[in-house]
């Protein structure tokens, strides 16, 4: 399958799926630390220093939860369908440029760890898209693939 036969999907789709797969793996978090916040939260009475300070160190503790969480939610869905939940509401997957087909799971696992960290530097890796031709992310030239309507 050559460059020019595959149906790149469209910017505002990749966009509204980003919103969608942020809004999932937010909700799955909220879930998994709703108690230990409670727990943080009410022995809160006022917003001072100590306060922020007990936020903050909570936040430490936990990002590695999180980065964790994020890298697998895009690694495994990618791998085993080309598409995360965001991806399957807006018809569109990502495939390897070559030929077309599922990404290994390397090519997965190295595209969503490009993607976390294009997240942590405001989003630039993002901003590729905008400017090629196949609307490829950083993490998409990286892995070798792109987002295509289904």
């Amino acid at each position: 399958m050559n460059e020019t036969s595959l149906p790149i999907a469209a910017n505002s789709k990749r966009v509204w799926s980003f919103v969608i797969d942020d809004m999932v793996i937010n909700v799955f978090l909220m879930i998994i630390f709703s108690s230990p916040l409670t727990a943080l939260m009410s022995g809160v009475t006022e917003i001072n220093e100590a306060s922020i300070l007990l936020f903050n160190q909570f936040i430490l503790d936990n990002i590695a939860i999180v980065l964790a969480i994020k890298v697998l939610y895009h690694t495994l869905l990618i791998w085993q369908s080309g598409m995360t939940l965001g991806k399957y509401v807006m018809k569109i997957k990502a495939v390897d440029l070559l030929n077309g087909s599922r990404l290994s799971f390397t090519q997965a696992f190295w595209r969503a760890s490009v993607r976390l960290i294009s997240e942590m530097f405001f989003y630039i890796g993002f901003v590729f898209a905008f400017f090629s031709s196949l609307h490829q992310t950083l993490h998409d030239k990286l892995s070798n693939c792109v987002v295509i309507d289904v």
